[in-house]
């Protein structure tokens, strides 16, 4: 935190204000710190897990980029919360104080730390699925195994399983856990075929005391995949190892699975988790908000909550109103939430839902929802999946992960650069008149 420090973020900063909103950039980016940069490892400090959260998630290629340019090297970004600094006596704390306090604050790889039971709204919606989910942490490997969980986009399917994954760790942090979604999970096959390195590969997987397989549904047709997937779930079971997994549609209605793994899948307990219901959306909002840091009053919570909106998008859509509501100096009222969401409604001030941009772009393109989420790259099912993330960008404002998850659960990266590529190429006549037949049906 010297001179040399605070001038090095001064210039980054500036770079990275040209690049977001003003919006963000007040809430995001001006409260942070760069604490040392030493060895190429910049250490920033945020002032909370949750705006370190959305720093990971959303910016860090352009933090990345920014420092890049500034440092002329290769970097590394470590986050800590602003806490560290109280601990910090002197400028002499390296890159390894800050690697351990990150290991300490990041817990588990690919899980969020605020997904807890504890931060979960509970309705009719997803009490069954959640009593579940309570009951599988207390006792890995002897209660439902596995643990099946389905239920369309945005309904908490994640929440609930990284909270499982965050209450084992919790009572015994030696357990083994690994939590990642099907689209990983066959990277990895993938590549040990291709590095002859499967062995390795196995003892990852295999040795275990909780797997937690995301959107499981996109492993159909993918024959090596299943059949990995099946010698793993059952070396794990006999092991007295749990595993928890999520898909879009209940066992029995999934396509191009092998009957033997659809058998295994079946063999636990399988519990769907509906949409949100108003009281539901509405207590998501409040709780949201509260770990923002934010007091969201009740009417305000409704009247977002009445917007036809599934619970993956509120999160964002909170996030927008309060760095707006900072940006304007103003409260959060009605009126200004129908200003923000004023060009993202129908003409009958319905929310525009994900789910039915994706299937316009589908219709237009002439191709199968499962397609574009899946992981063919032929140049038809590429145009038609950059697009959908384009206007989910733009029409919805969901995140690059959230947009992943949607899509397959696709890495943050795939779709910045399926965004870029589109909003490159808008000048060209064919993709504007795509774009605009795809809006006019939505609208």
């Amino acid at each position: 935190m010297n001179t040399e420090t605070n001038e090095l973020w001064k210039s980054v900063l500036a770079e990275i204000e040209v690049d977001v909103s003003r919006a963000n950039f007040l809430t995001l980016f001006k409260p942070t710190v760069l604490l040392s940069f030493e060895k190429g490892v910049a250490t920033v400090a945020a002032p909370s897990a949750m705006i370190i959260d959305l720093l990971k998630r959303r910016f860090y290629q352009v933090i990345k980029k920014a420092l890049d340019k500034s440092t002329g090297k290769d970097v590394e970004i470590v986050f800590v919360p602003k806490t560290v600094l109280a601990i910090i006596k002197d400028e002499k704390v390296g890159p390894l104080f800050a690697h351990q306090q990150e290991q300490k604050i990041s817990k588990l790889q690919r899980v969020r730390e605020e997904y807890t039971f504890e931060n979960l709204a509970v309705s009719s919606s997803n009490q069954l699925a959640y009593v579940s989910a309570t009951t599988v942490a207390k006792k890995i490997g002897k209660a439902y195994n596995p643990l099946f969980i389905y239920g369309s986009v945005g309904v908490g399917k994640t929440h609930l399983m990284q909270a499982i994954a965050n209450e084992v760790f919790k009572n015994d942090p030696s357990k083994k856990i690994l939590y990642l979604t099907s689209e990983e999970f066959t990277n990895e096959v993938v590549e040990a075929i291709r590095t002859n390195i499967t062995g390795s590969m196995k003892k990852r997987f295999r040795n275990l005391d909780l797997l937690i397989i995301d959107d499981i549904q996109f492993v159909a047709g993918k024959e090596k995949v299943q059949e990995e997937l099946f010698h793993t779930f059952n070396i794990l079971v006999d092991n007295g190892a749990q595993i928890v997994l999520s898909s879009d549609k209940p066992p029995e209605e999934m396509k191009k699975v092998e009957s033997r793994l659809l058998s295994r899948f079946s063999g636990g307990l399988t519990v769907d988790i509906e949409p949100p219901d108003f009281e539901l959306r509405t207590a998501i909002l409040l709780i949201k908000a509260k770990k923002f840091g934010f007091e969201l009053p009740i009417e305000v919570a409704k009247k977002i909550a009445e917007k036809d909106r599934d619970g993956r998008s509120l999160e964002g859509f909170l996030l927008r109103l309060i760095t707006e509501s900072n940006n304007r100096g103003e409260e959060l009222t009605t009126v200004l939430i129908d200003e923000v969401i004023g060009e993202k409604t129908h003409s009958d001030g319905k929310m525009i839902h994900p789910d039915e941009i994706i299937k316009n772009v589908c219709d237009f393109y002439g191709v199968k929802i499962t397609q574009v989420k899946g992981i063919k790259r032929d140049a038809s099912l590429v145009r038609a999946r950059q697009v959908a993330m384009f206007l989910l960008k733009k029409e919805v404002r969901l995140t690059f992960s959230e947009i992943g998850n949607i899509l397959g659960g696709r890495d943050h990266t795939t779709v910045m650069h399926g965004v870029g590529k589109i909003e490159g190429l808008l000048e060209e006549k064919q993709i504007s008149e795509d774009i605009l037949g795809i809006t006019k049906a939505l609208r």
